[in-house]
């Protein structure tokens, strides 16, 4: 499975970029500051709830896409970077008497 993309960088491409719209005008408009925003959209940081909400309240996908696009990236970096493996427990027929 390769790398999925950060959530910052589907809003950059997808919108920001695709709409002409600057960095600062957004973050003005979604109460952050440009560099708060910037730093999602570079992958320096990850989507919070705060910003997924703000994104949806101005018509700009779902809180729920953003956050799903960051938990996906997220357990895929944590997998990159694993070094155990945990097996599965099993639980007996006798662990309830």
């Amino acid at each position: 499975m390769r790398k999925p993309a950060h959530p910052g960088q589907v809003l950059l491409d997808g919108f920001i970029e695709s709409n002409n719209i600057k960095i600062k005008e957004l973050a003005d408009h979604l109460g952050f500051s440009r560099e708060t925003l910037s730093r999602v959209l570079h992958g320096k940081t990850p989507m919070t709830v705060n910003l997924a909400l703000s994104l949806e309240e101005a018509g700009i996908g779902s809180a729920r896409l953003w956050l799903n696009l960051q938990t996906k990236y997220d357990l895929w970096e944590l997998k990159q970077k694993r070094s155990h493996h945990i097996s599965p427990f099993h639980i007996s027929a006798h662990s309830y008497a």
